[in-house]
């Protein structure tokens, strides 16, 4: 499932997975600027060659070490305990390359007797309510990330097209799944890129305005129904011109994946484990496959929150990791830039702006200032380059609305914590 736009201690009972990974199938602009200039004339922020790399363990520091001021953080954990975010279930911030708060809370009670509530036990993957599949894998501390899943698979996608397997952005889209029956003689799908995918600019018809998924007809709903995801996917018909309107479409982002094994012969789970998972420290991950045998990379990978900073982290750096170049730095860029500057151009505000399958909230001069993955239920992973941080929250709020989000919590307590 998808998100809309930015609308203590370890975990009882819970152990990490085994196996190789993946188990059965393995004013802010302004005050930006204020704090950019502060930071540059405090030295706070890492420089070049200072960088620090995680092992198997994130290093630790405090927040007062990385020029963070503690009280400020102190009270959003305060009022994460009070149940004002919503049930939150871990909370991470990193700074410099160093954790600097670490807090978790177990909710599983709560999310059994949410459960019971709501009067679904089917014991079902895409049964968002059951706490053998949400938040948690199982008894791991595998937590879902719903749709920040695009997010990372725009990663490894972006290491094929380094790699030479998808000659680029601007190659046609609908060619790669011929195999599913799309007239590729129709205008606008024979004008559709790859980059209007990435972007969610396919002019595929999807959800219809205001509609949610308690709508059973909503698309992304039959789609997880379904047993031919692509089928499904390829289905639905084209009716805008490809790469001019903004139309969120989780859709698009299971036909990613699937060009993704056409171009590579690779699923996209194996994919990412060989050439992202891996060389970046990831040793445990599970990913839903769909019934027709794919990975679900609209929805369907879940990571540790540790690890999850490993893919901020990886982005933040530019693409390399400890010397190492895993995606290049133009896939980088290009994916963190607001390709679309405003997804709502016509509503008279400023909303936030979207690259490839990542959220670009706050961007000046065509360059992020923020960039975001988004996840259904409370999944977000933040990275600001200015200050070279980054903030996951895990959570799991579905039947009922939080008085603040994890987006107020980097506006009104994170950024402002950065000493001046």
């Amino acid at each position: 499932m998808s998100c809309p736009p930015y609308n203590s201690g370890l975990r009882g009972g819970r152990h990490r997975a085994s196996g190789h990974g993946h188990l059965p199938t393995v004013g802010i602009l302004a005050a930006l600027a204020a704090l950019a200039a502060a930071a540059c004339s405090s030295g706070t922020s890492a420089m070049p060659g200072q960088d620090r790399w995680p092992g198997d363990e994130w290093p630790t520091s405090t927040p007062e070490d990385e020029g963070l001021d503690p009280d400020s953080i102190a009270a959003l954990v305060a009022d994460i305990d009070a149940g004002r975010y919503g049930l939150i279930d871990h909370f991470l911030l990193i700074r410099n390359g160093h954790v600097v708060a670490d807090h978790s809370w177990d909710h599983s009670g709560r999310y059994r007797e949410l459960l019971v509530r709501q009067a679904d036990t089917v014991e079902h993957q895409y049964n968002y309510d059951h706490p053998a599949w949400h938040p948690y894998f199982g008894d791991t501390d595998l937590h879902t990330l719903q749709s920040v899943t695009k997010s990372v698979m725009s990663v490894a996608f972006g290491i094929a097209i380094d790699g030479g397997h998808i000659p680029g952005v601007e190659a046609a889209a609908w060619p790669y799944l011929e195999a599913y029956g799309p007239d590729l003689a129709e205008p606008r799908r024979a004008a559709a890129t790859i980059e209007d995918f990435l972007t969610m600019r396919s002019g595929m018809d999807w959800a219809v305005p205001g509609q949610t998924y308690a709508d059973s007809t909503h698309p992304t709903v039959e789609l997880e129904a379904s047993d031919t995801w692509i089928r499904y996917a390829v289905s639905r018909p084209v009716g805008t011109d490809p790469g001019t309107r903004f139309d969120y479409n989780d859709g698009v982002s299971v036909l990613i994946g699937k060009i993704l094994r056409e171009a590579t012969g690779e699923r996209m789970d194996r994919w990412a484990e060989e050439h992202l998972f891996g060389p970046i420290g990831i040793e445990e991950y599970y990913w839903k496959t769909t019934p027709d045998g794919e990975a679900d990379t609209e929805g369907g990978l879940y990571l540790t929150a540790h690890d999850l900073a490993r893919v901020g982290y990886l982005m933040l750096r530019g693409g390399e990791w400890d010397g190492r170049r895993i995606v290049s730095e133009e896939w980088v860029r290009a994916s963190t830039s607001p390709v679309i500057s405003d997804i709502a151009p016509d509503n008279g505000r400023a909303d936030t702006g979207y690259g490839y399958q990542w959220w670009v909230p706050v961007h000046e001069g065509g360059r992020a200032t923020i960039f975001a993955g988004n996840g259904y239920g409370g999944q977000f992973l933040h990275v600001v380059p200015e200050y070279d941080l980054i903030s996951v929250f895990n959570g799991w709020t579905l039947h009922q609305r939080a008085e603040m989000s994890s987006w107020t919590a980097l506006q009104q307590r994170i950024l402002p914590a950065v000493e001046r």
